[in-house]
């Protein structure tokens, strides 16, 4: 009797319990995914892409003693490498998205549709950095599509289906649910940024496919997986629709390459400690510890130890999520900033644009004849830091190109240098009068990655 009556007590509180009855019709019965597959998977294709690239041929290669010593020895040698990914049909005329890892420096790229019909297909605008890439298909009648859904509006526990061509198999659809939001901070790939995770199956193949929502909108590109076997662990990664969204605006008003807006700032997530001598209960925002003097952030009124709390309404709690909340706006828009200072919060209106070219990088070659012939290097401007990833304090000349002859002595695009024979290095007219030297002996000093090297070699 006391049972019967707990059972009662629980049916008559509990709203899910109310809800729950036997299905009365077929179609009840038969509740599945299956309507929404139907409906999205034509929109997802298959990319198959070939490119050219040079492999050497050593007499040591599978020589266990002498094969690490010898990698570069030997004569180069072009080969076709394939490569095997997924895509998404973004309009009826052809937009198709993708991964730049798929189809990046292709001399051929084919698009399968999930009917057989073929296509070859053209790179509109591609990006390694955030690893996506807009691809063009000609066809005479309109294509199946996906429409983007505003991926700020997306929560954890919506359901999700991925759909791709996972080792080549054949399109494949596998289900699971939105894992987390904001996952920054991740290195996958080519890509470093911003990421939507799921529990939804992905393998490789994958890449560039579709994570869809049970309307049938596209959230994410599926991107990358974290795994220590190569399969599928059940923690995926898609690069967010608001940021594909982006990349085919910037594409059909004839950008090849992506404009990134440039910040000018660097900062870092506000953890616990630096919570407290901030006052803040729960940490939150990134604190700014470096501001550019051309920063449109510094023209707006920011300072070193403001703490950037939200863009445009959206909390930001890492660098790359500030970037991603640029990012998804046009160059020339005005974001709105919420930051704080003293503890006081304000709001600033920052206007997005590209890293100046200032001053000039007057980037220059080493003619033929001399030493360092063939070293190419630019004057460090904003332009140049954001392209190299350089400290945005970088001063002086910076490496663009390094021939293979001074690649064995260690030289690395982006390395910094600060003197040549003892001369010091102030432009890049510095460094074509230092290659002049005609000495036996030869001496170059810089910095690379924040350390600092010596070279020193003789001819």
């Amino acid at each position: 009797m006391r049972f019967f009556t707990i059972v009662v007590s629980l049916c008559l509180i509990s709203p899910l319990w109310a809800q729950t009855k036997v299905p009365d019709s077929q179609a009840e019965m038969q509740l599945s995914f299956v309507p929404l597959v139907k409906q999205a998977s034509p929109a997802v294709v298959n990319i198959f892409a070939n490119r050219i690239v040079e492999q050497r041929q050593s007499p040591f290669m599978g020589n266990p003693m002498f094969e690490d010593f010898f990698r570069n020895f030997g004569q180069a040698r072009p080969r076709v490498q394939n490569s095997l990914g997924s895509g998404v049909i973004l309009s009826p005329d052809g937009i198709v998205v993708s991964n730049y890892h798929v189809v990046g420096m292709a001399t051929e790229i084919k698009v399968v549709l999930n009917d057989r019909r073929e296509f070859d297909a053209r790179v509109l605008l591609g990006d390694q950095e955030s690893d996506l890439a807009i691809l063009k298909i000609e066809s005479e009648d309109d294509l199946p599509w996906l429409p983007l859904r505003d991926s700020d509006e997306v929560e954890v526990g919506e359901l999700v289906l991925a759909i791709g061509n996972p080792f080549g198999i054949g399109q494949t659809v596998s289900s699971g649910i939105i894992s987390g939001l904001a996952r920054s901070g991740i290195a996958t790939g080519n890509a470093r940024g911003y990421f939507i995770q799921t529990d939804a199956p992905i393998n490789p193949g994958n890449s560039g496919g579709a994570l869809i929502d049970m309307n049938g909108e596209l959230v994410g590109v599926n991107t990358s997986i974290l795994t220590r076997s190569g399969g599928s662990n059940g923690v995926g990664f898609a690069i967010p629709a608001n940021l594909v969204a982006q990349f085919v605006a910037q594409s059909q008003s004839g950008n090849d390459a992506f404009e990134r807006p440039w910040a000018g700032v660097f900062g870092q997530a506000v953890d616990g400690d630096l919570a407290e001598g901030l006052g803040q209960t729960v940490p939150s925002g990134v604190i700014l510890s470096a501001i550019h003097s051309l920063s449109a952030f510094k023209a707006a009124g920011l300072q070193v130890g403001d703490v950037v709390l939200a863009i445009d309404g959206q909390e930001v709690n890492a660098p790359a999520e500030m970037l991603f909340r640029m990012s998804v706006r046009p160059i020339g828009d005005k974001i709105d900033v919420l930051y704080l200072r003293g503890g006081e919060e304000r709001r600033a209106q920052v206007a997005l644009m590209i890293a100046p070219d200032e001053p000039p990088a007057n980037e220059q070659t080493v003619p033929d004849g001399v030493v360092l012939s063939g070293l190419t290097v630019a004057n460090i401007n904003p332009r140049v830091t954001s392209d190299l990833g350089l400290p945005i304090d970088a001063e002086g000349v910076v490496i663009t190109r390094v021939p293979r002859q001074l690649q064995r002595i260690g030289l690395r695009p982006g390395d910094i240098i600060t003197s040549i024979n003892r001369a010091p290095i102030a432009t890049t007219d510095d460094v074509i009068s230092a290659a002049a030297d005609t000495s036996r002996g030869w001496r170059i000093d810089g910095i690379s990655g924040g350390r600092s090297f010596s070279y020193r070699f003789r001819i």
